[in-house]
């Protein structure tokens, strides 16, 4: 199974490991990874999934759509990186991403 750490706003690393086809968001609510809020279940209908992907895995992953680019708006300081958790599948070839969630989630 692919393997996803979660890096939170102070540097606590939390490695989880997760079937592919679920989300990341999916797989930090499973594993009780703090940061993620996911209020909307995942529907891609609000910001609290939101992460920064590492850089070096930022280019890797499928580009956003518009819907993910509009909510991401409203995230709690977003940055070049940022995605929703929500909208990242877990494949094989994401073995080893690194997310850090932000302080808050708005």
């Amino acid at each position: 199974m692919p393997k996803i750490t979660f890096l939170d706003h102070e540097g606590t690393a939390r490695e989880v490991e997760a079937p592919e086809g679920l989300s990341v968001m999916e797989a930090a609510i499973r594993n009780d990874v703090p940061g993620i809020d996911a209020d909307c279940g995942g529907a891609c209908a609000c910001s609290t999934c939101h992460v920064h992907v590492a850089e070096d895995w930022a280019e890797r992953l499928p580009p956003m759509d518009p819907l993910e680019q509009d909510m991401l708006e409203f995230a709690f300081e977003p940055g070049p990186t940022s995605r929703l958790s929500c909208q990242i599948r877990i494949t094989a070839d994401l073995d080893g991403l690194v997310v850090r969630t932000p302080e808050r989630q708005i």
